[in-house]
């Protein structure tokens, strides 16, 4: 099974580093489908896998090709930090069929706006 882990991770990875999806939107799937998570555990090991070094390199390789914006990148860190904590509190209270319908419909909406929109 860790292969099987290993190899969401470089998925994901390689994933996110060419469009820059959220790890998360990937990762949750994979550990339901595949690792047979329930909702909650996916997204709190989505959560754990996404700590700061994760993207680090990702970003620095955008970064040396004038590609990142530093200062927003810390204003977005400094508001998701505090948001996270908040939104974790919360989904704990939120039954795992209606959590994993809010992220269905969450991931619907972000994908047609990005394909519908400008």
């Amino acid at each position: 099974m860790a292969w099987v882990i290993l190899l969401i991770g470089v998925v994901v990875g390689l994933f996110s580093g060419v469009v820059g999806i959220g790890g998360g939107i990937l990762f949750v799937p994979a550990l339901i489908w595949l690792v047979h998570m329930d909702q909650h555990r996916a997204q709190g090991t989505s959560l754990g896998a996404l700590l700061a070094p994760v993207g680090l390199l990702a970003f620095w390789e955008y970064y040396r090709k004038g590609n990142a914006d530093i200062r927003v990148a810390a204003l977005l860190a400094l508001g998701f930090v505090v948001g996270s904590y908040f939104g974790a509190d919360w989904a704990q209270a939120i039954p795992e069929l209606l959590l994993r319908r809010i992220f269905a419909v969450a991931m619907i909406a972000v994908g047609m706006a990005m394909f519908f929109g400008r």
